[in-house]
């Protein structure tokens, strides 16, 4: 390996180890390679912005291309600054209802596509339907029981009181199912990145340093 790979290596490892020294307690190491973690990934970030984003659709397009109506949308962006001082925080205003409002227009259709029309029509499926599997049966039964009793669950125009208040029921453990299952999904990620960097510290990291000496 060479030499910057070496560093790169080290380095690595001392982060993952200030990062983890946080079970034992807060101390200067964690707050250390929080901070520069932070500061590296604003810096980084800011460079992507200028060289992905200011220059190909700004600087290029206005200084060789004389494209001065993109001046418009920039003066608009520069409003944002208004937020250091007192007296101009209100035209922060300016920019962020244009692009709640345009981002908004943008995502309903979409939305609408994604969350609401492909859901109703994964959900409208045969309860039996000859050829089907005993397996596949109970699950279209389950996926039917399981919407119209959350959709119950939060219709508040009824009172949950007899029927209504045991279908609720029902839709309630459907929910509590679904949001366990996503929090385990999401745990399961956290766990791969951990034993990733408990594989990069037992294997890697002890064939770098066999190989420096």
């Amino acid at each position: 390996m060479g030499f910057w790979s070496v560093l790169g290596t080290l380095i690595a490892a001392l982060f993952t180890l200030a990062i983890f020294s946080f079970l034992y307690k807060d101390n200067p190491f964690y707050k250390a390679a929080e901070h520069i973690m932070i500061g590296v990934s604003v810096g980084y970030g800011l460079a992507q912005l200028f060289h992905l984003g200011f220059k190909p659709y700004l600087w290029n397009p206005v200084i060789k291309e004389a494209q001065y109506e993109l001046l418009i949308p920039a003066a608009i962006g520069m409003l944002y600054f208004g937020f250091l001082h007192p007296k101009t925080r209100w035209l922060i205003r300016i920019p962020i209802a244009l692009f709640m409002g345009i981002g908004s227009g943008f995502s309903i259709a979409p939305s609408m596509q994604a969350a609401i029309y492909t859901q109703l029509q994964a959900t409208i499926i045969p309860l039996y339907q000859y050829g089907l599997t005993f397996a596949e049966v109970l699950s279209n039964i389950l996926i039917v029981v399981g919407v119209f009793t959350a959709i119950i669950y939060f219709f508040f125009s009824w009172k949950h009181k007899g029927v209504i208040g045991g279908l609720a029921k029902v839709g309630i453990y459907f929910l509590m199912i679904g949001f366990g299952a996503s929090f385990g999904l999401t745990v399961m990620g956290r766990i791969s990145l951990l034993i990733g960097r408990v594989i990069f510290l037992f294997q890697d990291l002890p064939k770098v340093i066999a190989g420096i000496f």
